[in-house]
């Protein structure tokens, strides 16, 4: 695969986006054979300049304006629908605020290449990434540990190409097949669980979803503890948060478990009513158990 799409968005972190592309050019300038790719990114209405640094010093980007009201998912899937009307061989999808190493393309083709040799189809790729400073894995792929309870490990790469049920985002490279067949990011997500609902649906449809055998980039986990001051919050606020995409989400959760996990859905909807009327009950009891 030489001629793929890059797919980002964005909002107001106009120096993270910019050590990301910046990431990616320099790495792809080094890398061997020649590539050919173009950049989609969707700005959702940043205050900050982001719009306006990436076209200085990146033209080549292609800018999609968002309305001020997109989160991850609907970001970035408003920059796959831009490029789906070109012929690429892969799409790739990346965080604003990774910044990749030189090994990149190296470790998604290798990934690539045991897809097609060893399970006769191309499939869906993830770079797994650390933290700048203590290495710690930050985001790859997950397998199912147990259904039921809903509880994953997150896989460290390991030298090996690895399979893995659900996957982050932060780092995945999608082959024209693969949307051939399962198409774009689905509909219904705002912002995240988009990520981990494409990799199901691959894993359901007989797609590969393979983690590279490296870390191929650096990205913090900045995600917060969403229960943190919960339980003081008004009935209001609770159920603002409870919604809320970049919250905890519930009614993109609600969405996900019902088509994956169906038996899990009616538990569901009881701690989410628990979370709202009676927090403390919730997360003295129930939370982490």
């Amino acid at each position: 695969m030489k001629h793929f799409a890059v797919l980002y968005t964005c909002y107001n972190r106009k120096e993270k986006t910019l050590a990301s592309l910046k990431s990616l050019y320099d790495v792809a300038q080094r890398t061997t054979p020649t590539l050919s790719f173009k950049v989609y990114l969707t700005d959702d209405g940043s205050t900050d300049g982001t719009a306006e640094a990436v076209s200085l010093q990146f033209p080549e980007v292609q800018i999609i304006e968002g309305d001020g009201t997109l989160f991850w998912a609907e970001g970035m899937r408003k920059s796959w629908k831009a490029a789906l009307d070109q012929d690429y061989e892969a799409f790739l999808l990346l965080n604003d605020d990774v910044e990749l190493y030189e090994n990149l393309f190296d470790q998604l083709l290798k990934t690539h290449k045991y897809a097609v040799d060893h399970l006769g189809k191309s499939g869906i790729y993830i770079g797994a990434t650390e933290d700048r400073f203590t290495k710690k894995l930050t985001y790859s792929g997950s397998i199912l540990l147990n259904r039921f309870l809903y509880t994953a490990k997150r896989l460290e790469p390991n030298g090996k190409v690895q399979r893995c049920d659900m996957a982050n985002a932060n780092i995945m490279m999608v082959t024209k097949e693969a949307v051939a067949q399962i198409g774009i990011l689905s509909e219904g997500y705002s912002h995240g669980m988009a990520d981990y609902d494409y990799s199901l649906m691959a894993n359901r449809s007989n797609i590969p979803v393979l983690i590279a055998p490296a870390y191929c980039g650096h990205c913090l986990n900045d995600h917060t503890d969403h229960y943190e001051g919960f339980a003081e919050k008004s009935f209001k606020e609770r159920k603002n948060h409870l919604y809320k995409p970049n919250g905890l989400a519930l009614g993109s959760y609600k969405k996900y478990m019902w088509k994956f996990f169906p038996f899990r859905y009616p538990f569901v909807v009881f701690f989410g009513w628990l979370k709202l009327y009676f927090p403390k009950l919730y997360l003295n009891f129930f939370r982490n158990r």
